[in-house]
């Protein structure tokens, strides 16, 4: 909730200011200042780069300051490290009374570890203690291994710096907590402050380490552009046949009311049914090689793509049919001139929803019996909890998916420059 709000925050600044300096510095003869109506005008709302770039900056910077990256000067709080200490009271089986102190030095799981080294000596049965501890993890203290008589079952600890505690409670310090167990030890968990554990999320430049690593020398006997190449021939082969068999079938139900009638039950079936829930029977029927790969992928696309072309064929103006069968067309002509080319935004659009749906299955495609594939590689490491390898794989296909929307996009003003228009 904390780092949403942030975002938020971040994105609600970033929005007034950019707002405020633009309209400062805006050009009164502006291409959109022409037209009559701006708002709702889906020609005149094009992506704003400056946006974009601050977009990705802030995020950067999120992840810099929640990670403690050496990329951003400004983090938030972190775990605490360094040595403390607290005083416990301790009563014996006499019922009698003293105090001790522990002593802790808390450090990263790589650092080298030394004890805090103990200087006096005491009289008392209650013995100070120097305890190690790991930044973000709970340390188990049995102060009453180091106590005179501190096995014997009425041997108590009853006050942490002076504050009475019973088993189950918490007694809070300056530099974390420590809680009782049911047994009677002392439960002491640094302060973790608003920093993320490197399990959770390593920072920016332990990914891009990992990237150099990896292209240099592969990931599991297998090189990273080895791993990419398959994923993108897996998502692009189940991709083009969804294509070649949704496109013609979504145009026959659009078209045809037989066609709508026997297809329209099957199609309304299959497109709730998320992609991954096939997999059981996708290898039961295709085995777990590449043809079950694909095939998954196929389906992923297939009832997309069928959708948006009919919906292409439905959103067609009448108007213009009527136009073209007046003026002498056939129906061949009237299919390839005038529903097809007024049909291509939606199927451009659908095609844009696939390939994203595609590249989110092709991890959970991967996960059965691939040796190769960045999905494959993000279900490796994270079964070894190596988080920097699982979000440089998620990036990359993150790129890769982005740049193959933006050649799509490319492709369709390019060949649908119409889109938009009456």
């Amino acid at each position: 909730m904390i780092i949403l709000s942030l975002y938020i925050a971040l994105f609600i600044l970033s929005y007034l200011a950019y707002s405020l300096i633009t309209k400062r510095l805006r050009n009164q003869k502006a291409t959109a200042t022409h037209k009559t109506v701006t708002f709702g005008d889906e020609s005149t709302v094009k992506a704003d780069r400056a946006a974009s770039v601050i977009s990705i900056v802030v995020l950067f910077l999120i992840w810099c300051a929640f990670t403690g990256s050496k990329f951003s000067p400004i983090h938030v709080p972190g775990p605490f490290t360094g040595d403390t200490s607290f005083t416990y009271t301790a009563r014996n089986a006499e019922l009698e009374t003293d105090d001790a102190t522990v002593y802790l030095r808390v450090q990263f799981s790589g650092d080298q570890f030394t004890k805090p080294e103990l200087t006096e000596t005491q009289s008392g049965f209650a013995h100070d203690d120097a305890v190690k501890a790991i930044a973000w993890r709970s340390k188990l203290i049995r102060v009453q291994n180091n106590d005179d008589g501190g096995k014997h079952k009425d041997y108590r600890v009853i006050a942490i710096n002076k504050q009475p505690i019973t088993a189950g409670q918490t007694i809070q310090l300056d530099h974390g907590t420590v809680t009782m167990t049911t047994k009677g030890s002392l439960s002491f968990t640094p302060s973790k402050g608003m920093q993320m554990e490197l399990v959770w999320l390593p920072p920016p430049e332990a990914v891009v380490e990992r990237l150099f690593d990896i292209a240099a020398n592969g990931y599991q006997n297998v090189t990273l552009w080895e791993n990419i190449g398959w994923s993108l021939f897996r998502v692009l082969a189940g991709f083009l046949l969804g294509c070649i068999v949704g496109i013609p079938l979504g145009y026959a139900m659009g078209l045809n009311n037989w066609f709508r009638g026997w297809f329209d039950p099957i199609v309304e079936f299959m497109r709730p049914i998320p992609p991954l829930a096939l997999i059981p029977l996708i290898i039961i029927w295709f085995g777990i090689w590449e043809t079950g790969k694909i095939s998954l992928l196929f389906l992923a696309a297939l009832w997309i793509m069928i959708i948006a072309a009919r919906a292409g064929v439905s959103g067609v103006n009448v108007s213009k049919v009527h136009a073209a069968y007046s003026l002498g067309a056939s129906r061949a002509q009237v299919l390839f001139h005038v529903i097809v080319p007024n049909s291509l935004p939606e199927i451009f659009t659908g095609a844009r929803v696939a390939l994203g749906v595609c590249w989110g299955t092709v991890v959970a495609a991967e996960l059965v019996a691939a040796e190769k594939g960045a999905g494959k590689m993000i279900i490796a490491a994270s079964k070894f909890q190596q988080t920097d390898v699982v979000i440089l794989g998620i990036i990359l296909i993150g790129i890769i998916g982005y740049s193959i929307d933006i050649l799509m996009r490319y492709a369709e003003n390019f060949l649908v420059p119409w889109k938009g228009r009456a």
